[in-house]
């Protein structure tokens, strides 16, 4: 059985002539042969080490903000493993990379596979128009029945955020009351930044973010 590792990196995320300090969350599917890396973010080197010499197969990431993809092409040139993202964020993606593409592009129902487990890929634009999650109903994370790799759509308080460029809030509230919200309340939900939580956890929440507006 595929077992998930995390490894937390820390760096710069930089949008709309902003710069701020993050820390990312680094997920590794895999067993002791081989893994699947989602959003390789900010330092290789510490991936590496969790990697620890196994293939890895393919890097996915949940969308192209600079922070989640800024140590793509570094992790591609070590690793041997081709890149995957939703075309519909290409336009951030250019910002970081005017001349270097993306392997294959990622598109809703998709379903990648690592070793004997299945991720079925869910379009969850809102925090950006090619954000995605990654579903994978047989994997477990603090006893929970199911994961969902939710990137920055979804995080253990609310939303992703949207008042910058290229996201919108009410995008993001359709994406993850149709696409996450519906899942079974047992699937735990793993960031992209900060704590992880369960869907169990957050659907109660959703009339209040609605409220706030963020």
């Amino acid at each position: 059985m595929e077992r998930i590792e995390r490894v937390v990196t820390s760096g710069t995320f930089s949008l709309d002539g902003g710069c701020w300090d993050v820390d990312n969350n680094v997920w590794i599917i895999g067993n002791d042969s081989s893994v699947i890396i989602i959003d390789p973010a900010h330092d290789v080197d510490k991936i590496s080490r969790t990697v620890a010499g196994r293939t890895v197969e393919k890097i996915l990431l949940t969308h192209a903000h600079d922070d989640h993809i800024r140590s793509a092409k570094e992790a591609a040139e070590r690793f041997g493993a081709p890149v995957y993202l939703n075309p519909a964020d290409r336009v951030l993606w250019e910002m970081v990379y005017p001349s270097w593409d993306f392997d294959h592009e990622l598109a809703d129902g998709d379903v990648l596979r690592i070793g004997d487990t299945e991720l079925k890929v869910l379009a969850t634009p809102g925090h950006s128009p090619g954000s995605v999650c990654f579903y994978a109903p047989t994997l477990s994370w603090e006893n929970s029945e199911g994961v969902v790799f939710s990137g920055d759509t979804l995080f253990n308080g609310g939303p992703g955020a949207t008042g910058r460029s290229y996201s919108d809030f009410d995008t993001i509230i359709e994406s993850i009351s149709t696409r996450l919200l519906t899942l079974p309340g047992s699937t735990a939900v793993l960031t992209g930044h900060g704590d992880s939580t369960g869907i169990g956890l957050e659907a109660p929440e959703l009339p209040a973010w609605i409220k706030r507006g963020h």
